[in-house]
């Protein structure tokens, strides 16, 4: 027989989790609904709560500032996890490749929609801009630590921060220029597993 230590129900528990992301999806949604109709910069916290119908203190409570309410990516949780989900002898950029398919599949077309909106904002915002490189080394980390967990080794290792460094940094690169979807994540996984075969036809293209 389990005891719950918290003293609390498991489905008062999961009622608790479940309105804690109604509000935090709804803060997001009415700030980019704001962003839409009057732009970034002339939106503020404040507005976004009212139109959210939190407090301002509430709206602190899900996300530490504006810029970071825009910058939180809420795949990564469901990429790790589905990383972590790949058997132990898949090569590891077959994981992610197979990972990333497997989030993006499943994936419904308002969040994609979102998604691709929240990369576009970053990039065109000067202010959000200015956060890119601090979110590169954030997700440098993201994945040299799930790489890690397969290989067995550590964050530190050589090979890992370059593996990591390379997945980042390539999709840093193509999210300015190009809508992030599945076909052109593997069009970029494509060039990584090929050696990045400058001058020649690109892989999977036609000849």
């Amino acid at each position: 027989m389990s005891v719950e230590l918290s003293g609390e129900e498991p489905a008062v528990r999961g009622l608790r989790e479940r309105k804690k992301e109604r509000t935090r999806r709804t803060i997001r949604e009415e700030a980019f609904r704001l962003f839409r109709t009057q732009g970034y910069n002339e939106t503020t916290i404040e507005q976004i709560a009212a139109a959210a119908e939190v407090s301002p203190s509430t709206f602190f409570r899900y996300f530490p500032s504006k810029e970071q309410l825009v910058l939180a990516d809420d795949l990564d949780p469901l990429l790790i996890e589905a990383i972590r989900a790949q058997p132990p002898d898949v090569a590891p950029l077959t994981a992610f490749r197979n990972a990333v398919e497997a989030v993006f599949n499943q994936l419904p077309a308002a969040a994609m929609a979102f998604e691709q909106e929240r990369q576009a904002l970053v990039y065109h915002v000067p202010e959000l801009r200015s956060a890119i490189g601090m979110e590169m080394e954030r997700n440098i980390e993201m994945v040299a630590t799930v790489m890690a967990e397969r290989v067995g080794g550590t964050t530190d290792d050589f090979e890992i921060r370059v593996f990591a460094g390379a997945l980042t940094g390539a999709g840093l690169a193509i999210a300015r220029i190009t809508p992030m979807n599945l076909e052109n994540i593997g069009r970029m996984l494509d060039l990584l597993e090929a050696g990045l075969p400058l001058g020649h036809a690109e892989p999977g293209a036609p000849d």
